[in-house]
Formats: C-alpha cells, sequence, structure tokens
C-alpha cells in the first residue's frame, strides 16, 4: 500500500507555482471587487456580489492554472515578446467566458430576466455600448501587470525580489550562509563534441535539472555563470541537511532525465560540488539594472573548494566548518587533510562526502 503522505506529496516548485496561481486568483478577484463598488451608478445587491466574486475567484483559479502551469511550458522556448502576446491572447479569450458567466448569473437569477433576454441583453452591451472594447482594455491591463510581475519574479530567485522590492539589502547586511558552488564536470570536452549550438541546449537541461533540486530544498539561487551554479541557504541547522539533500536531488533528477539526455545529446551529465559556511556580506548593486550581490572571504573559498574537486578528483569536498555543523555518519565523509587553497594563506582541512 502507497502511503498517503507519498500520494499527496507535492514539490516545492509546485507549492511556489500554487501559491502564484492563488496569488493570481485573489489579485484579479480584488481588482474586480473594487470596480464593482466603485459604479456608483449601479445598485449592487448583496447576494450578487458575492456570488459574482465567488464565481470570478474559481474562474481566476483556473484561468491562473492555465497561465502559470501551461502556459509557461508551452511558450518558455518562444520569444519574450511572442510568448508574452500569446498568454496575453489566450487569457483574453478565457476573460471573455468569464464575463460572461458573471454577466448572465447575475442578470438571470438576481434581475428575474428570462435565460433568452439576458443573452439578448448580453449581446446588445457587447456589440451596442462599447463594453466589448472597455473589457478589452480592461482585461489587457491585468494581464500586463500580472506578467510583468511574474516575468520580474522568476528572474530571481523564490523571495529575491521582494528583498529588493522591499529595500531589504540597500544597507548590506552580513549574514552566516551556507554556500554551494555546482559546475559541469568534464565541460571543456563535451563542449567540443557537442559544438556551440549543441551545447548551450545540453547546459540549458543540466542547469534546469540542478536549480529544480535548488529550488526543492529552498536554497536561493545567487548566479549562474556558464555552467556554474551559485547558491546559498541563511545559516541553521535544517538548512545544512538541506543544502545536502539538494545534492542528493540533483544528482537523482539526471539519474531519472538520463535516457532524454542519452537519446538527444550522447551523454549524460556528472557535476562537482563545492559546500562552505561563514558569513556573507550582501547588498544591492548596479544603477540601471539592480541585483542582490554576496561577497567576502565565504565566497572566494567555497569557490576555491570547488576548484580543488578537480585537483583532487572528487565529486563533492565540503570544508571543515560546514561538517562541524551537520550530522554526518562516518562512512559518509573522508577527511582529505589540510589542503592549500589557490589564493588563501592558510590551509584548509577538507572533507569529501561518500554519499
Amino acid at each position: 500500500m502507497i502511503p498517503i503522505k507519498k500520494i499527496f506529496y507535492l514539490s516545492n516548485l509546485n507549492k511556489i507555482r500554487l501559491r502564484t496561481v492563488i496569488y493570481i486568483a485573489l489579485f484579479w478577484t480584488i481588482i474586480d471587487f473594487v470596480i464593482v463598488l466603485l459604479r456608483q451608478n449601479e445598485q449592487i445587491h448583496a447576494n450578487s456580489l458575492w456570488l459574482r466574486e465567488s464565481i470570478m475567484f474559481i474562474v481566476s483559479l483556473i484561468m491562473g492554472y492555465i497561465f502559470v502551469y501551461r502556459l509557461s511550458k508551452m511558450l518558455r522556448h518562444l520569444p519574450l515578446w511572442i510568448n508574452f502576446l500569446a498568454k496575453s491572447f489566450i487569457l483574453l479569450g478565457s476573460a471573455f467566458v468569464l464575463t460572461f458567466i458573471i454577466q448572465f448569473t447575475n442578470t438571470y437569477f438576481f434581475h428575474n430576466v428570462s435565460a433568452v433576454q439576458t443573452l439578448r441583453n448580453i449581446e446588445s452591451y457587447a456589440l451596442y455600448k462599447n463594453w466589448l472594447l472597455q473589457k478589452i482594455i480592461y482585461w489587457m491591463v491585468i494581464f500586463f501587470i500580472t506578467q510583468l510581475v511574474l516575468m520580474i519574479n522568476e528572474k530571481y530567485s523564490p523571495g529575491v525580489f521582494l528583498d529588493i522590492l522591499s529595500g531589504r539589502y540597500i544597507t548590506p547586511k552580513v549574514e552566516k550562509r551556507i554556500v554551494m558552488f555546482m559546475d559541469l564536470k568534464d565541460s571543456t570536452p563535451i563542449a567540443e563534441k557537442l559544438g556551440h549550438s549543441l551545447y548551450f541546449e545540453f547546459i540549458r537541461d543540466f542547469i534546469y535539472a540542478l536549480s529544480q533540486a535548488i529550488i526543492e530544498f529552498d536554497g536561493t539561487i545567487y548566479q549562474y555563470v556558464g555552467d556554474e551554479i551559485v547558491c546559498s541557504w541563511m545559516f541553521a541547522p535544517r538548512n545544512t541537511r538541506k543544502c545536502l539533500d539538494t545534492v542528493l536531488w540533483a544528482r537523482r533528477n539526471i539519474q531519472r532525465k538520463s535516457n532524454y539526455f542519452k537519446n538527444k545529446y550522447h551523454i549524460v551529465p556528472d557535476f562537482r560540488v563545492g559546500i562552505h559556511l561563514g558569513e556573507v556580506t550582501v547588498g544591492e548593486i548596479g544603477v540601471i539594472k539592480k541585483d542582490l550581490a554576496m561577497s567576502g572571504d565565504t565566497m572566494n573559498t567555497t569557490a576555491r573548494i570547488r576548484s580543488a574537486c578537480t585537483e583532487l578528483n572528487h565529486h563533492s569536498i565540503v570544508s571543515k566548518t560546514f561538517v562541524e555543523n551537520i550530522d554526518l555518519k562516518k562512512w559518509q565523509i573522508e577527511s582529505l587533510g589540510m589542503v592549500e587553497l589557490k589564493g588563501k594563506e592558510n590551509s584548509l582541512e577538507l572533507f569529501s562526502l561518500k554519499i
């Protein structure tokens, strides 16, 4: 028998998407509610209003689902402007269905008008009273705002956009973080074998598989540099475990997609990982393009640890500081002794992960 918990398991990525759908539905419903209340020339029946907004919320959930789950996957490889227009026109058609349902329900149930007359009234509004033009403008503005916010949010790791919007890091802050560098193993021979165009597609699929694992365990993706991902977690005992689970989940993602990589590229990617723990300075940078930057010795040391994977021929290497803050079995790690890292004055004890 399959455990109930496993049946109803929802990945963190899907939780983020689900929250986005609910936020979209709430946003559209609240906008509609406010606009209806501002219409001074119309008598609003309380039951009619709540029925209207209930229908609005339910249909908006469906439209939000289409928007976030279906259209994003279908159109993500298209140019941005085509993606934007396609979503707008598809959602515009859905919006007219929503508007028709609301108008019909309101007129038929609360104004004692027959179904035939209700349809005629809607036709009259649509064709002769600029109702259709008003609705087109109204929904296009709503969709434009929604897509703009989602596109800006997608540019950053979950939660980062809100940090920038709230101005949390206008004044740089020193934070204790777990930092992880991940990159593709044997990238140069793979690039030579695949060629520029196919290699780029390979990197995109590889980065996507790793990013899913990072998001699954609440990591903040700091940046992509070629075939390398830099990510971090605020320091907490549970986050040291999440960092390690991310590595395991990323390898699992690659294994699950191994047939896809074999069929398309004739190569199954592998990656190397460097993990360290310490203080970093986080702050906003940029004039025209705002972004969050992380700097400090912890970032430099983690990069050197990742480079040590190549030099010492290990997949995953972590610092002693990280090991001291996570409960690992003796068989899960192997001490590599004191290692001299490039650019560092003092040697650092490193450990190889055996999981």
